[in-house]
This record gives C-alpha cells, sequence and structure tokens, in this order.
C-alpha cells in the first residue's frame, strides 16, 4: 500500500475545526477550486459524525474543476470517534483501496493539530503504467496539502 501524510496546526479549537471538517459544506471547501465530492442522495446534510459506520454509504463522484467527472468514490466509514477522529475506507476508479483517515486533536489552547493519512492501492488496469504508483502518490500529496492550506486559510 503506498502511504502520504499531512499534518498541519489549525489556530481554531478542534471542537470547532472538527465541526466544519465533517460537513459537506466544509469538505467542499477544502477541495475547491480544484475539486468537488457530491454526496450520495441520503447523505445530504449529514455529516460524518451522523452517519452509519460499518455500511455501504453511497457513491460520491469527483468532479474536476467542480463539473467534469473524474472518479468516483464508494463510501464506506470504518471507524468513528466523534469529535476527534474517523476512519474511511472505500473504493474508487482508480483505487481498489482507499483509506482516509483523519484525527483532529486539541494542540494548546485555543488550537488544533489535523492529520490526515491516506492509504492507497491502484487498480490493476492502472497499477501497470510505469511510474503511476508515483505519481499517484504526487497528485493525493499535492491535494492533501492544497486541501491543509485552505482549512488553515478558513480558520486563520
Amino acid at each position: 500500500m503506498h502511504h502520504v501524510e499531512q499534518t498541519s496546526l489549525i489556530e481554531r479549537p478542534a471542537s470547532v475545526v472538527w465541526g466544519r471538517v465533517v460537513t459537506e459544506e466544509g469538505i467542499n471547501d477544502e477541495l475547491a477550486p480544484i475539486l468537488r465530492m457530491t454526496m450520495p442522495r441520503g447523505l445530504r446534510d449529514a455529516t460524518i459524525d451522523t452517519v452509519d459506520v460499518g455500511v455501504p454509504l453511497g457513491r460520491s463522484w469527483i468532479l474536476l474543476g467542480r463539473v467534469l467527472p473524474v472518479d468516483y468514490d464508494d463510501l464506506q466509514l470504518a471507524e468513528l470517534e466523534p469529535g476527534r477522529r474517523f476512519l474511511e475506507r472505500s473504493r474508487t476508479l482508480t483505487f481498489s483501496v482507499w483509506q482516509h483517515e483523519r484525527i483532529v486533536e486539541p494542540e494548546g489552547e485555543g488550537a488544533c493539530r489535523v492529520t490526515d493519512r491516506l492509504g492507497f492501492e491502484l487498480k490493476r488496469g492502472v497499477a501497470w503504467i510505469p511510474g503511476m504508483a508515483r505519481l499517484a502518490s504526487a497528485v493525493v500529496g499535492f491535494l492533501f496539502r492544497h486541501r491543509h492550506r485552505r482549512l488553515q486559510r478558513f480558520h486563520g
């Protein structure tokens, strides 16, 4: 499995940051303007804190430039510690395994540390292409550095 990790210090309380990062609005603000992620019909207006753990949640489309479908994510939340941590284990068009763990921990007074740990395996149809794993790691790393910059800017 390939791994990428990104950690940032956010100058807001963990409860405030968590309250945003588990919402559709918060997720899409982090992805903007590069991508947008749709939510399955049954999850609109839901948050990560309110969905079922361990069951398929539906298909989410990943839209480049907020309009062009480039991937999908068959969402499934594997673990949840409300207010602190979630672990998503899903399949996408590109990855046979997509694992995203996000941890929001208090860091001193009025601040928190946000850590994203990503693990993924490319599907066979693309894994054989020379350099594809390195490219996927670079793209995932770029996207999560972007997400953390957006998160810091929103809470800054």
